[in-house]
């Protein structure tokens, strides 16, 4: 295809990234309707506790290879080293796990601690596999081992589910996922054995300490609210949270789509002292992830209690005020994920932790004071305040190393055509009330329609842009746009 590295792996970044979501999407559904909320809390119970202790085995050092890797020198070095490192970690992951197991009764009793077990020492293998080929920048073969991970999951859990192991089924599903995802990684990896000195394990821990305890700050706004609720509230409860907190998620996944395919070339352009190029690819990776978000969240506060009925059941909208807050969560998100990832891409892990470390401490003493007192809307609130505050302090350290902006033109564009998108929806939903899945669906499709069209129409950045893009795949380009 004529289209340049960065273009052609974020179009395939961003499909992928896409068919994960879609595919999630109605996994979780047919899940929801099938075992209910508090099955679906107990599995989410379960993989927050598996990302706990994956990043204990992980140690950081994934995000270091992907690193030194990527510098291109000593390639081979690193990746043994890296290896090495990583088995040595499983040890202490599990022997963690094993001291912890008598507080773990909910992941007990529900019969998925063996399956945390078998699932920490397979993503070993599929860690090292896939941070490998990510380091070499082979960003679309990551992406697509990260597919088959999701389709093979999901396939395995549906039958699993249907033939009624419930938790146990849905953790088994997760274990074959995580499996095939590894050897397909493993398939396109062109690094082999070689020996390695005591420098390149010292430069592997320089970078891990800080993307450990900025992973580990990730970690936190990621399950640490999951694993609150369990403890205060229900499996129920957790379930309705972490649905709801789903169905924002979509408003993101632009964003995952350029942190992955940018953070090598940020990684590349930093050491050839090309700040300028960083700033202009930042600065862009901000209007695309916008031009999702933001009419996500108008989309969201108009049509999320709708969609939680008919998506995840009745039982669901009781996770529609947290959905409101959730959505907003997603904003500030972008400049959080997008800001840490520059200044880990640059080579300053220890800024990066500073940052996330100070809205962590924050996050934690929120959670303990607002889920008893608010459930999962304080749940909610707590993550929004700090998501809000780390991407506030990610701004002001990058800004000692490059200019930070957005570009204010294609970000007016963005709201104003979510804005005229709201007022079609609005009319849409006064006219013909929303009393069965059909009728939202059309809802979504006449506001994606109508933010489409205006937002080409007085765009003309980005309307180019994205034509040329489609016209480069071959795609024929709607004449209406």
């Amino acid at each position: 295809m004529r289209i340049d590295p960065v273009q052609r792996q974020s179009v395939i970044s961003l499909a992928s990234t896409l068919g994960l979501t879609a595919v999630g999407f109605l996994s979780t559904m047919f899940f929801t309707h099938t075992v209910g909320l508090s099955i679906m809390g107990a599995y989410y119970l379960f993989v927050a506790y598996f990302s706990v202790f994956n990043l204990i085995g992980d140690g950081g050092f994934g995000g270091a290879a992907v690193k030194r890797i990527s510098e291109g020198k000593d390639q081979n070095a690193y990746f043994t080293a890296f290896l090495v490192l990583r088995v040595m970690l499983l040890a202490a992951s599990m022997g963690f796990l094993l001291i912890a197991r008598p507080y773990l009764v909910d992941l007990v009793a529900s019969g998925a601690f063996p399956w945390l077990v078998l699932a920490l020492i397979v993503s070993v293998f599929t860690n090292i596999a896939s941070n490998s080929v990510y380091g070499t920048g082979k960003v679309g073969v990551n992406q697509i081992g990260g597919l088959l991970d999701t389709l093979v999951r999901i396939v395995v859990q549906v039958a699993a589910v249907v033939l009624g192991y419930g938790v146990a089924g849905l953790a088994g599903g997760f274990v074959a996922g995580l499996l095939v995802s590894g050897l397909f990684n493993f398939r396109f990896l062109e690094l082999s054995p070689a020996p390695f000195r005591i420098s390149h394990v010292q430069s592997l821990f320089s970078f891990s300490v800080w993307t450990f305890l900025s992973a580990s700050g990730y970690l936190v706004f990621s399950y640490a609210d999951t694993i609150m609720i369990g403890h205060f509230l229900t499996d129920t409860d957790v379930g309705t949270y972490r649905v709801a907190l789903q169905l924002t998620s979509i408003a993101t996944f632009a964003t995952l789509a350029l942190h992955t395919t940018l953070y090598p070339k940020v990684s590349y352009l930093g050491k050839q002292n090309d700040l300028i190029s960083v700033e202009r690819a930042l600065a862009r990776a901000f209007t695309y992830s916008l031009l999702l978000a933001v009419p996500v969240v108008a989309g969201g506060w108009l049509l999320g209690e709708r969609l939680l009925y008919f998506f995840y059941t009745a039982s669901a909208t009781a996770g529609a005020a947290a959905l409101a807050i959730l959505l907003l969560v997603q904003v500030a998100h972008v400049f959080m994920f997008l800001q840490t990832m520059c200044l880990n891409a640059l080579d300053r892990p220890k800024d990066s932790f500073k940052v996330t470390a100070i809205a962590v401490t924050v996050n934690i003493g929120l959670n303990i004071l607002l889920i008893p007192a608010y459930g999962i809307v304080g749940a909610s609130a707590a993550t929004l305040v700090t998501m809000v505050l780390n991407a506030a302090l990610a701004h002001r350290a990058l800004s000692r190393s490059i200019r930070v902006r957005i570009e204010p033109l294609a970000v007016g564009h963005i709201v104003l055509a979510a804005l005229v998108m709201s007022v079609v929806v609005a009319a849409y939903s006064f006219v013909i009330p929303l009393t069965n899945v059909f009728v939202v669906l059309g809802a979504v499709a006449l506001g994606g329609l109508a933010y489409l069209l205006v937002l080409l129409k007085i765009d003309r950045g980005i309307h180019d842009e994205l034509k040329e893009l489609v016209g480069k795949l071959g795609i024929p380009w709607p004449g209406v746009l």
